[in-house]
């Protein structure tokens, strides 16, 4: 049986970071195995989800460029019944389907198998947006009621979505990254009231989580590469409707039909790296 995610609960939120904290190396991907990889989900739970268990499955199993696209699908699959609601979980044939992939169920609910069975059915685990939930909430404790304006939530989901994107923080610990986004966020509002109210509370946090200021500098810097991507007339900061999969014309004329030509996925060798 799949795990599930859970909620916050009733726990301080500084007493939830330590919990995750103690449980995120635990499932922290192996470097040596990790590849590129782009992803997208339902809610941002799903999503970052999605993420987590695919860098999980990629850096202890070798795959063919060919599977990546099953692999993906059914981390994304499996994050969906975790963290979504009954009634919202797709049919394996529908997203097979609309993501115009060429495979069938069996080979999905196949792939599914061997995923679970790498990761010891573990799916719950501590993600980037669980910390950067908890770590928002927090520093929002701390301040007054102007400051608290200048850090919004939204804002910075949207954000780490676009960082999930980029294989760059796929090494990176879900903890750090979190941090990292929470004070460039801060640091590029340039109101030096709110930063210093700001840098006072996530100094203390930094404490607590044993962030090295040498690791948070290079993280952040990384995030702010990251987002100057977005930074355009056309898209002025990652949006979470802004992130989708767009292709031209002709080839959704040439995909148009293409599930409809399923072909059957090969055996897929369970090597480990």
């Amino acid at each position: 049986m799949i795990d599930k995610v859970t909620g916050a609960g009733v726990q301080p939120s500084a007493a939830q970071l330590k919990t995750l904290i103690d449980l995120e190396s635990r499932f922290q991907p192996k470097l040596s195995g990790l590849r590129l990889i782009e992803f997208f989900g339902f809610s941002s739970e799903t999503f970052s989800l999605a993420v987590s268990l695919l860098d999980r499955f990629l850096s202890v199993m070798k795959i063919q460029p060919k599977h990546l696209s099953c692999v993906g699908l059914c981390c994304f699959y499996i994050a969906v019944k975790s963290s979504e609601e009954e009634k919202n979980v797709p049919l394996a044939n529908d997203l097979i389907r609309i993501s115009q992939n060429r495979f069938t169920v069996s080979d999905m609910m196949r792939m599914e198998k061997i995923i679970m069975e790498k990761l010891y059915w573990k799916v719950k685990a501590p993600t980037a947006l669980h910390f950067l939930r908890l770590i928002h909430s927090h520093i929002q404790e701390q301040l007054d009621s102007e400051s608290k304006t200048i850090l919004t939530i939204e804002r910075l989901e949207s954000q780490l979505k676009a960082c999930h994107c980029s294989f760059t923080f796929s090494k990176i610990k879900p903890s750090l990254l979190a941090m990292a986004l929470v004070c460039y966020e801060a640091q590029d509002q340039h109101d030096p009231e709110h930063i210093d109210k700001i840098s006072e509370a996530v100094k203390s946090l930094q404490q607590l989580l044993n962030v090295r200021d040498g690791d948070l500098v290079c993280v952040r810097e990384l995030v702010g590469k990251c987002l100057a991507e977005y930074a355009t007339t056309k898209c002025f900061r990652p949006h979470c409707l802004r992130l989708r999969w767009t292709i031209s014309g002709r080839t959704a004329r040439q995909l148009k039909h293409s599930y409809y030509k399923i072909a059957h996925l090969p055996t897929i060798p369970e090597s480990a790296c």
